[in-house]
């Protein structure tokens, strides 16, 4: 196995010699966006790559073009900061340069998995679970008495399933947690608690000292734990993406076309699912410069070279691509919570969270030169509207400067504004559908 990797890693390094990625960052030919481009020699996966790395700068990509039929990958992303401005500033530039362009291509077992990189420093906990109210400030409780510190975390929860990272060290020395009989303790404690009264759905704990991607690794632990089937429940009537997959006649491909409301980091989550599913994208448009709603459309295969074989399959995609993008919507009341970094800190915000009867919901976790800067999105445990008084009373009691309340934002329905019919391939994407030339053929 070992051999077979070396000579996979040797060959992948010849091909990439001959064929050296290029990056080109233009900042004078689109108004209002940097435009890069990247060429580079193609294999599955090195779309992710891109797209990760600059989701990763927090960069806004309004606009991308992607192609890779035949042995090449060619992607052109208009992009920008977060206040919609051109990306200037040269060590970000060269960054990008530098992790997607020729420089990068002698590490070609790392490119493989996309953001791992082995740590000393902490400790990586992966739990996936029931949902359930309580639940985060139940495991922060677990990991306090285990004198462990949380000094980085993610939790998502979806179709009643909730799924963290969480980075962890030793209260006493600050460092990862080594010890064995320890992390196995760890590891049969927190899986106690994720089970719960719930014996149908599996609880999962790994505990592991590699740094993962963590949002990457969330939409892998999802997908794995098939958290995008639906559930009966109340969220059925809220209305979802709009995700179609149609099979292209004339070629072997099938088209996905999503339409739903903008939002950061939405491209990443969809291309994520595409290739944890093990499609390749050879054609695609991304246009999320109109207004809040963003269209996206892709001409994809199976990694064995088919399009999609039945209405079951294709089913099964779209389930999983509206999951990808229903599990980051920031739906609830966002908290801010900025002070500093304690062990413990977490247990005791998120317990005075549960005896209020907020539920988290999603969150992310971060320590920063010894503060805690954390962000909760809640909701009502029983799923009525958030109680202002009841926020005013949490915020009293951790403390009015420490935990900030910075808005409530409920998924509407959008009105899909006038579509632009300038789209790729001179707008026959979107503005002129395949099924009008009788090229697409419907499961239905």
């Amino acid at each position: 196995m070992s051999f077979s990797e070396d000579n996979d890693d040797e060959y992948e390094k010849l091909v990439r010699r001959m064929n050296p990625p290029r990056v080109v960052v233009d900042n004078e030919y689109c108004k209002n966006a940097t435009v890069i481009q990247v060429d580079s020699a193609n294999e599955h996966g090195i779309l992710l790559e891109v797209v990760q790395v600059l989701t990763d700068l927090n960069l806004i990509i309004a606009k991308a073009y992607i192609s890779s039929d035949g042995g090449w990958f060619m992607d052109v992303f208009n992009v920008t900061d977060q206040a919609g401005n051109k990306i200037v500033d040269e060590d970000v530039l060269d960054y990008i340069k530098k992790s997607l362009g020729p420089e990068s291509c002698f590490m070609p077992a790392m490119r493989r998995s996309v953001g791992v990189k082995p740590s000393t420093d902490s400790t990586s906990i992966e739990l996936i679970g029931s949902d359930r109210p309580g639940l985060l400030s139940e495991v922060s409780a677990v990991l306090t008495n285990l004198r462990c510190n949380v000094v980085n975390a993610e939790v998502w929860t979806h179709n009643t399933r909730a799924a963290a990272v969480m980075q962890v060290t030793d209260e006493d020395s600050g460092a990862a947690i080594t010890d064995p009989e320890r992390l196995s303790s760890i590891k049969k404690l927190l899986c106690n608690v994720l089970k719960g009264s719930n014996r149908k759905r599996e609880a999962k704990t790994v505990v592991s000292h590699g740094v993962t991607h963590t949002e990457r690794r969330l939409h892998q632990m999802m997908f794995a734990d098939r958290a995008y089937e639906r559930q009966l429940n109340g969220e059925e009537s809220r209305a979802r993406p709009e995700v179609n997959v149609v099979n292209w006649q004339d070629r072997d491909y099938s088209v996905v076309t999503i339409r739903c409301k903008d939002r950061p980091k939405l491209l990443f989550d969809t291309v994520c699912t595409l290739t944890d599913m093990e499609y390749v994208v050879f054609h695609g448009s991304v246009d999320a410069e109109e207004g809040p709603q963003a269209y996206q459309e892709y001409c994809i295969r199976h990694i064995d070279g088919s399009a999609v074989k039945s209405e079951a399959e294709r089913e099964r995609l779209i389930q999983c691509l509206e999951a990808a993008i229903e599990r980051r919507v920031s739906e609830g009341l966002k908290l801010e919570l900025c002070t500093k970094d304690r062990v413990g800190l977490l247990s005791d915000v998120t317990r005075i969270f549960r005896e209020n009867s907020l539920a988290v919901i999603r969150a992310e976790v971060a320590t920063r030169a010894g503060k805690a800067v954390n962000t909760f999105y809640v909701r009502d445990s029983s799923g009525y509207p958030v109680d202002r008084k009841i926020i005013e009373s949490v915020r009293q009691s951790i403390g009015k400067t420490i935990l900030q309340v910075k808005g409530e934002n409920h998924e509407e329905e959008q009105n899909q504004g006038q579509e632009s019919s300038t789209r790729f391939f001179g707008g026959l994407f979107k503005s002129r559908s395949f099924c009008n030339f009788g090229m697409i053929k419907s499961y239905s």
